[in-house]
């Protein structure tokens, strides 16, 4: 199986926006047992945190109340993409963004994960 791939991470304003794209290039049968998409990052020092999910629907989405009004995750299951637009994005936005591919069991499939650094 392979990973899903992560673009869209950068240097952003305080107030700017960015679009994360994540592309599944799992297998036809990883994917078949997926429950969904999410969303996580990571600030030094600071553990791993949701950030959004969406089911394999895309109707069912949940989000982190720290970005609930500004982020907004989507997913496009003819590309087998999932994306988080972030806008009004705030210092403290800064991380290590990863998707991963939601398993049974609580288990991931994990990306490699692209950088967001939000300057003040």
């Amino acid at each position: 199986q392979m990973d899903p791939v992560e673009t869209g991470g950068g240097l952003v304003q305080t107030g700017g926006s960015l679009r994360l794209s994540c592309a599944a290039s799992a297998s036809g049968r990883t994917l078949a047992y997926a429950l969904g998409w999410g969303w996580f990052r990571q600030a030094p020092g600071k553990e791993r945190e949701m950030v959004a999910t969406v089911d394999t629907t895309g109707r069912r989405k949940s989000y982190a109340d720290s970005v609930k009004g500004r982020f907004s995750i989507s997913r496009d299951n003819s590309k087998n993409t999932v994306y988080l637009q972030m806008n009004s994005l705030e210092p403290g936005d800064t991380a290590n963004y990863t998707c991963a591919v939601l398993l049974p069991g609580n288990n991931k499939l994990w990306g490699q994960g692209t950088q967001v650094t939000v300057s003040s």
